[in-house]
């Protein structure tokens, strides 16, 4: 992460902070903020998409008032990694899943999974999951609340 915040410079990672935190402010809101010309804020976007580091602007919607009140994290062991690709193919077409994460120690992959029932979840991970090639084990942890939530990077840690 050092890496990539060097490769910033302060003004780019004031932009992305702000427009993580409300990708709505205009980029005369922008210009304000940061003490820049609107056009200076437009080209500093454009740099960022083209960098690839700025991929897109989203909404965030509250979970639990749209029904989606069953938030989970599932650890996944594969049996090969033959298994991996299809695998992947698969979490990355179900909505459910909002996040996979390759990871380190006695797992392969942690799911962050929404659904809006306990029923729901067990849909979820029985029918689909768990009914998929190489699928040795999963583990499933239920969070009971979520304290803190943010798109928003550290981008000045």
């Amino acid at each position: 992460m050092k890496q990539m915040l060097n490769e910033l410079s302060e003004f780019d990672s004031k932009l992305l902070t702000l427009l993580s935190a409300n990708a709505r402010m205009s980029w005369a809101e922008l210009a304000v903020e940061l003490g820049v010309s609107a056009p200076a804020v437009t080209a500093h976007v454009r740099a960022l998409e083209e960098r690839g580091i700025l991929r897109g602007y989203t909404v965030l919607v509250d979970a639990e008032s749209v029904g989606l009140g069953m938030t989970a994290f599932v650890f996944v062991t594969l049996g090969h990694p033959r298994h991996r690709a299809g695998f992947l193919k698969r979490v990355t077409e179900w909505p459910e899943v909002l996040e996979c994460h390759h990871v380190a120690g006695d797992d392969d992959y942690l799911l962050k999974v929404m659904t809006g029932t306990p029923r729901d979840l067990d849909t979820f991970l029985s029918e689909k999951l768990k009914g998929l090639p190489g699928m040795v084990r999963t583990r499933t942890t239920v969070a009971l609340g979520t304290v803190k939530s943010t798109p928003v990077l550290p981008l000045f840690a």
